[in-house]
């Protein structure tokens, strides 16, 4: 399993746009094939970076989840609600693996 974060740089005066842009993938990402963990917009601190997580099986898995989610009709609609509303300024994607589990195991010496 991998995590994709995704990173946004979002315009500060467009909060709500990009909070209803993660509300409307709430039910796009899992239809096609992704483990939504959530969309993480400003509240305090800089008001310009917000968070999508999602876990996906595999690179592969990706590469099929996003011809799926670009598919869709939700999700087509959610892309061009983006474009036509400019909210989103800058977008990086980065994989990373869980490193840390299994969470609270003990560890004897």
């Amino acid at each position: 399993m991998i995590t994709c974060f995704i990173r946004y740089e979002i315009d500060p005066f467009k909060k709500d746009e990009f909070a209803e842009y993660a509300r409307n993938w709430g039910q796009a990402i899992p239809r096609c094939g992704a483990d939504l963990i959530g969309y993480f917009g400003p509240h305090e601190g800089s008001a310009t970076t917000a968070y999508g997580v999602y876990n996906i099986e595999s690179l592969a898995a990706y590469e099929a989840y996003r011809a799926r989610l670009a598919a869709d009709p939700s999700g087509r609609e959610n892309y061009a609600f983006a474009k036509r509303q400019r909210f989103i300024l800058k977008e990086d994607r980065i994989f990373l693996t869980n490193v840390s589990a299994p969470h609270g195991a003990l560890v004897t010496p």
